[in-house]
């Protein structure tokens, strides 16, 4: 039959069966090289700028839909039997990139470079957006999906941070301290990679803490477990301790607001999204089990405060999976080319999802042509979560907690096993670095300048001189006043601290002085015992204890002309503690006394037609003050306690005052009250606002300088703590209540107008009003001369109507300088009035 075959078709036999042996030869090889070469890329895609990974970058092989996303770390692989040439990778915000590929398995990393995207390649669809639908059902879900909604939760959470130099110029490693570290530079550029930019490492931190939260009464609390610190110009880490957990890195978008270096930002998935974003429904696909929808989406205007980037939705349940969001440079902030948030989420089995990888950039711009930026890079991780098991709410009392062994046990293999993700080599290399640069004696005393600039003291070791900022002033009573103070640190005593200052004005000729010793009984419960001696000159109706957390403006009232200044003497003994959680308590005791450098008189015994008048007063109070802060957060920063502001709730600070007659010589007794309420307003689309109701009380019968005298201003430098409009002494109370009101709204209409909107001014309001009133028989005290016979010093007080002042003005205009236009509204017929002026400040605000 076989023979038949061949006969028939005439085919030569060797030839034939040779033949079909090398076709099916080849025919096997090619399967077997398809089957043995398929193509599998792995790598990594982090920014050429900051070395950062990039997640969610789509890297595909050119040419086809093969591809896949990269997860939260950058890190992806992808695989194919076709035949490509290339790999790309491409994600919004960066320009899209592509290298070759071989056959057999390869690593491909990507660095991308930033690239603005207009809002002009945002599509107009006809019909409603299809994304519209997608977001509308996800404020609808907010109440299942939002973390806030469980009883309570806690977990696990690592913490990283980073701060580099960036974008070193030329010029700037020609500077003699960048000479000095040349070396490092050299090595620094490889830090983010073979074409990335180079950086210089300062500081870096881990921390590893446990999260807890309540929802009802909301409550949260932090304690940081173990720390890593190691940084340029750090010696004492006990600060920065308390600023590298979780805390600060609480970034929930389904609030309507989020709060990034103290600027108000609206969410996408806020419940007014439409006014302030364009959306673009991109892609639908499977991120692990979830089928989410993906989201691009631009701000209206790109000077608010509003996010760029890319959101992945559930299909089913409409929640937030992961979002990548950024602030490019024509945002309405100063010093800041680029916000960088991503975040990644996971459903818990009750229902709501929480953030399991947070990462932030902040990217500072040069100051100056030649000078370097900033770039602060922070990420969290978290684990171990437990779901709805509250704890009672005395646990929660401290916002931040510090273990007593977190700085111990720094060695790398015990941070090995803390670690949720190992250290990249990069950041391996960071620590070295680090390690180097701050021992080269030049950064040391750099590093010692920048301090002291910051800090208004210079460190000696256990003592630090300063402030610097007082060292000199001009006033007209003093003439040039010199000043040299001194205080301890840490490095001294744990508990106690000893400080004061020495001056001299070269025109009164006087000395001053002011010494104090403060021993701390407890930092638990902040409880702190001090003890104060003073000499010195001040103006009538400044309150440097009340205003200690002000130091700028108390500096500033040195200066110029000292109207209603005096001499005084002073001793003061004083204890506080915090009882419990935002309350503090505050007992005094003060004696002081009054002589006067301006025309001032006031008469004995009113009803004796023969009462001398005087001048000088002598007075001894107590005084008991009781301050309630209920979401007010204190970090620890050496023997200081430094406050990180309030929340949502308002501070309540109550005082009761009363004077001994005859006490070391004091002249009066007398009852005092006093309420103060501050509160902050968050109010959206227009911006913050900060309101201040006090109301005072005095019972008894007193000279005016024992009173309530309202702080006017008579300089052209704007002040908050004053009545811009008002003069000097030109109100006097003893029963008054007043309202002021601050309001930044931000970039609010000057972002709508074309060119305007280019030079990132920001408006602002104010309104100030007080209501008060002074006694008949506190008035019968003032006199109308000296006791030498002399016209005294005109002293007014209300009539019945109260006082109003209301402003409006420019802020950041170059950045820095504030103008306010501020009209006077009552009593315009007093002496010397001015009903309308222009005040101005510098101020640096971000």
């Amino acid at each position: 039959m076989a023979a038949d075959f061949w006969a028939l078709t005439g085919l030569d036999r060797t030839y034939s069966v040779r033949y079909f042996i090398a076709h099916a030869a080849a025919f096997l090889l090619t399967i077997a090289a398809c089957s043995g070469q398929e193509l599998v890329v792995t790598g990594k895609v982090t920014d050429a700028k900051t070395g950062d990974p990039i997640p969610f970058v789509n890297v595909t092989f050119k040419g086809t839909s093969t591809g896949a996303t990269t997860d939260f770390d950058g890190n992806y692989t992808i695989r194919t039997l076709k035949r490509v040439d290339s790999v790309l990778a491409s994600y919004i915000g960066y320009k899209p990139r592509a290298k070759p590929v071989r056959p057999g398995k390869q690593t491909v990393n990507f660095q991308l470079e930033e690239e603005v995207t207009s809002l002009e390649e945002v599509v107009v669809h006809a019909g409603e957006n299809p994304a519209f639908e997608i977001l509308r059902n996800v404020v609808r879900n907010k109440d299942r999906n939002d973390k806030r909604n469980l009883t309570a939760y806690e977990y696990e959470a690592y913490t990283k941070t980073e701060v580099d130099i960036d974008n070193i110029s030329g010029k700037f490693r020609e500077r003699k301290v960048m000479k000095k570290i040349a070396q490092v530079l050299d090595s620094v550029d490889r830090i983010v990679g073979e074409d990335g930019k180079p950086v210089l490492p300062l500081f870096i931190t881990e921390a590893v803490s446990r999260v807890y939260y309540k929802s009802s009464p909301e409550l949260r609390s932090e304690e940081i477990q173990k720390t890593k610190i190691n940084g340029v110009g750090l010696e004492d880490g006990s600060m920065i301790t308390q600023l590298v957990g979780s805390s600060f890195q609480e970034y929930n978008f389904y609030q309507n607001w989020l709060t990034i270096i103290n600027k108000n930002f609206v969410s996408p998935i806020a419940d007014g999204w439409r006014l302030y974003y364009e959306y673009d429904l991109l892609d639908s696909l499977y991120i692990g089990d979830d089928f989410c929808y993906r989201l691009d989406f631009f701000p209206k205007s790109p000077t608010e405060l509003a996010f760029t980037g890319s959101m992945w939705i559930t299909k089913n349940e409409y929640a937030l999976k992961q979002i990548d969001v950024t602030v490019g440079e024509k945002a309405n902030i100063n010093f800041i080319d680029r916000i960088k948030l991503q975040q990644q989420l996971v459903k818990m089995p009750e229902g709501p999802w929480l953030p399991v990888k947070n990462r932030v950039l902040i990217d500072v711009s040069e100051i100056g042509k030649n000078a370097a930026g900033l770039l602060a890079k922070f990420y969290s991780s978290n684990r171990r979560f437990v779901i709805n098991k509250p704890r009672e709410n005395a646990f929660y009392e401290r916002r931040i907690k510090v273990a007593e062994d977190v700085n111990m046990f720094q060695e790398e293999q015990y941070w090995d096993s803390l670690r949720h993700e190992p250290l990249t080599q990069t950041e391996k290399n960071v620590y070295q670095m680090i390690d180097t640069i701050k021992n080269i004696p030049i950064v040391k005393t750099y590093t010692e300048v920048f301090k002291a600039l910051v800090d208004g003291y210079y460190d000696l070791g256990k003592v630090e001189m300063g402030p610097y900022l007082r060292t000199y002033a001009w006033n007209t009573v003093e003439g040039s006043r010199l000043q040299f103070g001194f205080k301890t640190n840490r490095q001294y005593s744990k508990k106690m601290i000893y400080g004061g200052y020495a001056a001299y004005g070269f025109q009164d000729q006087k000395f001053k002085f002011m010494t104090y010793a403060q021993r701390i009984l407890a930092r638990d419960r902040w409880t702190t015992v001090t003890f104060r001696v003073a000499s010195d000159l001040i103006r009538l109706g400044i309150d440097e204890e009340a205003l200690s957390s002000n130091p700028l403006f108390l500096t500033a009232v040195r200066w110029g002309n000292y109207r209603r200044a005096y001499y005084y003497h002073e001793g003061y003994a004083g204890i506080q503690r915090e009882l419990f959680k935002g309350f503090t308590q505050k007992v005094s005791f003060r004696y002081w006394t009054f002589d006067p450098t301006y025309k001032f008189g006031y008469i004995e015994n009113p009803s004796d037609i023969n009462s001398p008048v005087l001048e000088r007063l002598t007075s001894s109070e107590v005084a008991i003050e009781s301050r309630y802060a209920r979401d007010e957060t204190f970090i620890q920063n050496g023997n200081e306690r430094i406050s990180l502001g309030l929340k949502k709730w308002p501070v309540f600070t109550f005082r009761y005052t009363h004077g001994f007659e005859g006490v070391f010589g004091s002249n009066y007794a007398y009852d005092k009250l006093r309420l103060n309420i501050d509160k902050r307003i968050r109010l959206g689309p227009l911006g913050v606002g900060y309101v201040t109701l006090t109301g005072e009380y005095i019972f008894n019968t007193l000279p005016y300088p024992l009173l309530t005298v309202h702080l006017g201003n008579q300089s052209p430098i704007y002040s908050q703590f004053t009545y811009n409009m008002m003069n000097f002494g030109e109100f006097v109370s003893d029963k008054s209540v007043s309202l002021r009101y601050r309001q930044y709204l931000e970039g609010l209409l000057i972002n709508r107008i074309p060119l305007l909107n280019k030079l990132q001014w920001r408006l602002v309001a104010t309104t100030n009003v007080v209501y008060g009133s002074l006694s008949d028989a506190n008035r019968d005290l003032i006199s109308e001369v000296t006791p030498s016979g002399e016209k005294t010093l005109y002293t007014g007080y209300f009539t019945g109507s109260p006082y109003v002042e209301v402003g409006y003005g420019v802020e950041n205009i170059f950045r820095l300088l504030r103008i306010d236009f501020i009209h006077r509204l009552t009593y315009l017929n007093n002496p010397n009035v001015r009903p309308f002026g222009v005040t101005f400040t510098i101020q640096f605000k971000l």
